[in-house]
């Protein structure tokens, strides 16, 4: 499928729903405290989302389990769990490392956006693991303008990651979006043989979902029996950054910061 280059105006619609997945986020964020727990968080997300109009993409998402769909609103993932964790009676303790991960629609137009934290006081080398995880979508961002190929983003973003002693998982990868959540292209945190026959190159228009996936052991991942939380083969913890971006002719804007539409 071809990629699908942004109006100026599709750009501001899909910020006007980064603004409010921001916004959303930032209260998940400030609820989560010890002893909430994950399905308290995606309420909390649930009521803000129709409230504002807008729809959960995760919800009833089609999964590996024929005839069923997502049961979350967001997706919440702990500790271990590297993404598509599924929000339930799980509480929240001290030292828990969280990830917060939202996708939402807004007037046809989407916004993909995550954030890992820490619950309470957590280790300092589970705090390098999310420090580095963040400075490794920052390290995208700035490194995005147009005529770039992609592979020379993900490159960075993997020596990032690995000379900091963590590893990139390479089972998932950020993506295209817009008026759906998934288009073309594939946006990958690392490089290798296969991304490379699918590398493209940065043009103005391009709405992208850049999401790193951070471990602290090895990258190998696993599927639970849910069919439907990744979680770390090894069973060390994973972090998660994602923003929704729209490439400039002058290089990049970050479509969920929070900042609302400039013209619609």
């Amino acid at each position: 499928m071809p990629i699908v280059l942004k109006t100026r105006r599709e750009i501001e619609m899909m910020r006007r729903t980064g603004a409010l997945g921001c916004d959303i986020l930032g209260k998940m964020r400030e609820a989560a405290k010890p002893g909430i727990t994950t399905a308290e968080l995606d309420e909390l997300a649930r009521v803000e989302l129709e409230r504002a109009g807008a729809i959960a993409l995760s919800k009833n998402y089609p999964t590996y389990k024929a005839g069923e769909g997502f049961p979350g609103h967001t997706c919440i993932s702990v500790n271990e769990e590297v993404v598509h964790g599924i929000p339930g009676h799980r509480q929240l303790q001290n030292g828990d490392v969280v990830t917060l991960d939202l996708a939402l629609s807004l007037n046809d137009y989407c916004a993909d956006t995550a954030t890992t934290i820490g619950i309470g006081e957590i280790p300092p080398e589970l705090q390098k693991l999310l420090d580095v995880t963040r400075e490794t979508l920052a390290l995208a961002i700035q490194n995005i303008r147009p005529d770039r190929k992609w592979s020379d983003i993900a490159r960075l973003m993997q020596w990032h990651v690995e000379h900091n002693g963590f590893s990139v998982v390479r089972e998932f990868v950020g993506h295209g979006i817009g008026r759906t959540m998934h288009e073309e292209p594939k946006v990958p945190n690392f490089v290798s043989q296969e991304q490379l026959r699918g590398d493209f190159k940065l043009r103005a228009g391009m709405t992208l979902a850049v999401e790193p996936m951070v471990v602290m052991g090895r990258r190998d991942v696993a599927l639970l029996d849910d069919q439907w939380t990744v979680v770390t083969e090894d069973r060390t913890h994973a972090a998660h950054f994602e923003h929704t971006i729209a490439v400039t002719q002058n290089g990049v804007d970050v479509l969920t910061d929070g900042r609302m539409p400039f013209v619609l």
